[in-house]
């Protein structure tokens, strides 16, 4: 299993915390997002993310003001100044794959913009608009953050029927900076057109997402934060890109499979892409904007 070294240092500061404070606004849930959960609130992270959260608008809720750090300070999260408590603590396990992610592309890509991570509890209000944690794990171009309720990392496990586990959360927050990376190099715009299907900018731009988390897998050991990085771990990943496959999830919680309503890839395609970045250790070899998928 993936294990960060003794004696190295965290930067709390790439993360904003406001668990338990709750996120105010006015209640109203992002379009697609069913009430009390239910099968198609199973649906909401392939859905919403894709369309509402990523397209930077399409909410019909305006944007709000971004999260000022100034007010929100560290929360628990500021405790996670050193690499070992990432062994021992999931909040500073989060933050430690943050500052490996980002420690990555800051060196891959030129002109690349830090993107802070923000821990919340049960709703947040974000530059995209309200969001409550049905959404799911998301990123936000309008004020250039990943916000993410840890709860679902627990949701991964019982809801979608992942294995779970240390490099199944790295997967998902190595996606979302992802779509931060896609937003600075202007490609995340493909995605705004609002359609769906198998072949769809969307589903393009999420198969993108997932093959960068795995180019950043590759080069996690890098920046020495984390020791090793386990065939153990990578099939971790590789699980949790498929429990939140569109096929997948569409036959757990609707009894059938529609292709025509994909927002983010069947689970083989999110397994493909991952495994392509993982292998390739490049950026470059995740155009999936070109040819078949």
């Amino acid at each position: 299993m993936v294990r960060f070294r003794k004696g190295g240092r965290l930067d709390p500061g790439q993360v904003t915390d406001v668990r338990g404070r709750g996120g105010g606004g006015m209640g109203i849930p992002l379009p697609g997002v069913a009430a009390g959960g239910g099968g198609v609130g199973l649906l909401v992270l392939l859905a919403i993310v894709a369309i509402n959260v990523l397209s930077g608008g399409g909410s019909g809720l305006g944007a709000l003001e971004p999260l000022d750090d100034r007010t929100t300070g560290g929360g628990q999260a500021a405790e996670c100044t050193r690499s070992e408590q990432a062994n021992e603590r999931e909040d500073c396990l989060i933050v430690g794959f943050v500052n490996s992610i980002q420690d990555y592309w800051s060196r891959a890509m030129r002109g690349y913009e830090p993107a802070k991570t923000t821990f919340f509890t049960s709703s947040v209000n974000t530059g995209c608009g309200y969001a409550t944690s049905e959404v799911g794990p998301f990123y936000c171009p309008n004020d250039k953050r990943v916000y993410i309720d840890l709860d679902f990392f627990d949701e991964l496990t019982s809801r979608f029927g992942a294995e779970g586990g240390p490099f199944a959360e790295a997967y998902v927050l190595a996606h979302e900076y992802g779509h931060h990376v896609q937003d600075l190099a202007g490609a995340l715009k493909q995605s705004e057109t609002g359609k769906q299907g198998a072949g769809s900018a969307a589903v393009r731009t999420e198969l993108q997402a997932d093959c960068y988390a795995g180019v950043w897998a590759k080069h996690a050991t890098d920046s020495g934060l984390i020791v090793d990085v386990t065939p153990q771990d990578i099939d971790a990943a590789l699980d949790a890109a498929s429990a939140v496959g569109d096929d997948r999830i569409q036959a757990r919680t609707q009894g059938q499979v529609n292709p025509e309503t994909w927002t983010h890839g069947s689970s083989e395609q999110r397994k493909r892409w991952f495994r392509a970045g993982f292998q390739s250790g490049d950026p470059n070899a995740c155009d999936t904007f070109r040819g078949e998928l």
